[in-house]
């Protein structure tokens, strides 16, 4: 496999892994994979981070099948093996259970809820004590937006998140990575990513949300960045005030 040029994405990384104290000596991390760009983007950044961070980590990946028809994750596999990653696809029948047993409205919440179990009980199965996600920066702002609109309360998922009832820790080392930073990445080191066959895809309520986050920034430039600051600076679900400047001057 030609390098990878990981520079941009490794900078956000280690700065959240080192602001938030995601990662321990030793840690056994489970990287959450869907083949999407994001998830395939942190496992390629976490591995090419191993090279030079002062805390020693191993990492795996595990992809949870639900049982879409069409999905072949064959080209997850064959890159895993090429950088030496230790690979599993657990398989099991969400897609079955939410659209044809549950026939469910909203199937999202129930099929997201299903699939971390899933990815919790492989997690602790294969030896790991954390989780790594590939949330980044703009999936911050639409949670926190959806919750806003939706929920009426003021928050989004954590930097850091501690399971007591699975004994395993959650972290998200994208946190600071905007979207667009991972599309640059997987584009220029020609990564193979798997497009999803649920039926739902980008049809939720989640891409309304993105495209009217979207307006607000042609209209007011860095509307994202002021929702971040104020994510920061009132500690919303964990996070704390960080080095802004040196962010938000590369937009």
């Amino acid at each position: 496999m030609k390098t990878i040029n990981a520079r941009r994405l490794l900078s956000f990384v280690r700065q959240a892994c080192q602001h938030y104290d995601m990662i321990a000596p030793h840690d056994k991390i489970a990287v959450g994979l869907s083949g999407g760009k994001d998830s395939t983007a942190l496992l390629l950044t976490l591995h090419e981070m191993r090279r030079f961070y002062p805390i020693p980590y191993d990492i795996i990946g595990i992809t949870i099948d639900m049982g879409f028809s069409g999905m072949d994750f064959s080209p997850l596999k064959e890159l895993c093996q090429e950088i030496g990653i230790e690979y599993r696809v657990i398989s099991s029948d969400i897609a079955r259970v939410v659209f044809d047993i549950r026939k469910e409205s909203n199937p999202c919440a129930l099929c997201a809820k299903m699939r971390r179990g899933v990815l919790h009980d492989a997690a602790k199965a294969n030896g790991c004590n954390k989780i790594a996600l590939g949330h980044h920066f703009d999936d911050i702002i639409d949670t926190f937006m959806l919750n806003l609109i939706h929920e009426g309360r003021l928050g989004a998922f954590s930097p850091v998140t501690y399971l007591s009832r699975k004994d395993i820790t959650m972290i998200r080392p994208l946190i600071y990575a905007k979207e667009k930073d991972i599309q640059y990445f997987i584009k220029h080191n020609d990564i193979p990513v798997i497009t999803s066959t649920c039926p739902e895809d980008k049809h939720t309520e989640r891409e309304e949300i993105k495209q009217m986050i979207e307006a607000l920034n042609r209209k007011y430039n860095g509307f994202s960045h002021r929702v971040m600051n104020a994510i920061e600076t009132a500690k919303l679900s964990g996070y704390s005030p960080c080095i802004r400047k040196k962010r938000t001057k590369s937009k």
